[in-house]
């Protein structure tokens, strides 16, 4: 059973673990010229983003919390993400493999030594930040890997490839809307969690007009009829920053999408060809992309506020489904089924107006630029949120390679609209 927050020394000690074992094995299996890989705007070297995650752990749970010297001399020089430039990182004396792997075990020993007996609210936060921080990155050598092509991490990563079982539901239809009332809704995160990112602070009403949802996100068998339709070829259907985009990048297909002359369009799976998966999310899709296709489609974009509603119900739940703490049967995360699975799978985690996987699967864009709600102020991680407010669109819900643990109805997740490398989709609503 995988469990949501965990809260208790033994509790954290487990997940950190976890995490830590799964950061590993992603990367175990590369040599050393994988491990640096090409200078590209959109990944790190994997070898300094292992060394990263360590320095973020002693960083806020020994230095911060105990007032300790650093595990690594340099280590701030090396690692810290905000004093580094990205494109320098390919550039820098990186130590070893070896050595890495040491701070890595090091800086987890130091962690687990000092989580015992009773903690404080302050403890088991920043130890939260820290294994939240070591989850985001594992969901990111996931998409760095296929980035890359690289071959797809082992069954020992993530669950063997597979469609969950059916439950004997009926299954919807992916054209089908849900009808949403309008309400004054409490978009963001209550007071009364033990942990949430400062860009989820915190709950503030926000009218709602009543709105209509797909039951579904968007499958690669609808978007392919936009490709085929001459979607990248029609400008009229790009607006704004993203004509200019569609000009300068000049992109003709969906990323990682191949075709030989009049051959079926296959999509590029990490090291591998396979055929468009008509019934799977779209995926590796950027929201200017996803305004292309509403635009084509005669739909739009949810906001986010509209999507926080109909996940979570007037109820306020924290899942889509309520309030049981276990994805089993109910969500693709955790990497459980080894990558996407039908847009029409795991009825079980329905909302209770029926909207299907709004947790999991594929993140989702919405139409919301990721900025700060009222009387935001930044947590003392002060680099997460607050640098990345104007040019990001916000994206809700979780996909396939996303940790339980972490999520919940209010999590939000940012990128910038030409991102096309993350494991990102979108599900639509019907116009005005």
């Amino acid at each position: 059973m995988i469990t949501a927050l965990p809260v208790s020394a033994a509790d954290l000690t487990a997940a950190l673990r976890d995490a830590r074992r799964r950061t590993l094995a992603l990367v175990e299996d590369l040599d050393d010229e994988q491990l640096m890989g090409p200078r590209l705007a959109i990944v790190n070297p994997l070898l300094w983003e292992i060394g990263h995650i360590a320095w973020f752990q002693e960083r806020w749970n020994r230095r911060h919390l105990r007032g300790l010297p650093s595990l690594l001399e340099q280590a701030d020089v090396l690692y810290d993400s905000m004093a580094v430039p990205h494109d320098t990182r390919w550039d820098l004396r990186l130590i070893g493999r070896e050595k890495i792997l040491a701070y890595m075990q090091d800086s987890l020993e130091d962690t687990e030594e000092h989580l015992r007996g009773d903690l404080t609210d302050e403890q088991i936060y920043f130890h939260l930040l820290a294994l939240f921080h070591e989850d985001m990155h594992g969901e990111a050598f996931a998409y760095t890997r296929q980035t890359l092509g690289y071959p797809a991490p082992g069954a020992e990563v993530f669950g063997p490839l597979e469609e969950p079982p059916s439950t004997g539901a009926e299954e919807p239809s992916p054209t089908g809307d849900v009808e949403i009332a309008g309400d004054l809704f409490e978009l963001g995160a209550h007071r009364d969690l033990p942990f949430v990112f400062d860009n989820e602070k915190w709950a503030h009403p926000v009218e709602i007009a009543p709105f209509a949802m797909a039951r579904t996100v968007v499958s690669q068998g609808q978007f392919l009829e936009f490709v085929e339709d001459g979607g990248y070829e029609r400008p009229e259907l790009w607006v704004g920053d993203g004509r200019r985009w569609l000009k300068e990048a000049q992109p003709r297909h969906p990323l990682h999408w191949h075709r030989e002359g009049k051959g079926p369009w296959q999509r590029r799976a990490y090291d591998r060809l396979v055929e468009i998966e008509a019934s799977l999310p779209m995926v590796h899709v950027g929201w200017y992309e996803a305004q292309a296709y509403c635009r084509w489609a005669g739909r739009r974009l949810p906001t986010e506020a509209e999507w926080e509603l109909a996940a979570s119900t007037r109820e306020k739940s924290t899942y889509p489904w309520g309030e049981e703490a276990s994805p089993e049967g109910r969500a693709c995360l955790d990497g459980t089924y080894g990558g996407t699975v039908s847009v029409t799978a795991l009825a079980a985690g329905d909302t209770p107006s029926g909207l299907r996987q709004m947790m999991g699967n594929v993140w989702e864009w919405t139409a919301t630029d990721f900025g700060p709600f009222p009387g935001f102020v930044a947590d003392p991680y002060k680099d997460y949120s607050q640098p990345w407010f104007g040019d990001h669109k916000v994206l809700r819900g979780g996909c396939w390679a996303t940790r339980f643990r972490m999520l919940r109805n209010t999590w939000r997740n940012f990128y910038k609209p030409d991102r096309r490398d993350v494991w990102a989709g979108f599900r639509t609503c019907a116009l005005d």
